[in-house]
């Protein structure tokens, strides 16, 4: 036997690396611990920077992404109910404030015409 065939262990052996799973399990994992994707793109002319668009992706889950901080799906109103309705009940509540001191400054104006 050469010395090749001690460190290569042969095919009924274990492979070497990490060991396999399903994509499922993949997934699974990934949703659990999250993964940062990070990537810029740079457009230059003659060393003059036209444009640059910064990428950053971070895939998890949702529990996972608010133990990070991030919940901004829960206040854009645009992607949540609750949050649409929070934002109408806000401007709802400016408008209401803008019509009362209009209107009293209507009346105001109107019993010094009087």
């Amino acid at each position: 036997m050469t010395d090749l065939d001690h460190r290569y262990p042969g095919p009924e052996a274990e492979p070497y690396g990490p060991p396999s799973g399903s994509l499922a399990d993949l997934l699974e994992r990934v949703l659990d611990k999250g993964i940062v994707i990070a990537g810029d793109i740079k457009i230059d002319l003659l060393d003059i920077e036209l444009l640059t668009i910064r990428l950053r992706l971070f895939i998890a889950s949702v529990d996972t992404a608010k133990k990070a901080g991030i919940d901004w799906w829960e206040t854009d109103p645009a992607l949540s109910s609750r949050a649409a309705r929070d934002a109408l009940a806000e401007e709802n509540a400016r408008l209401r404030e803008r019509l009362d001191a209009l209107e009293g400054a209507a009346d105001q104006t109107a019993g010094a015409v009087r």
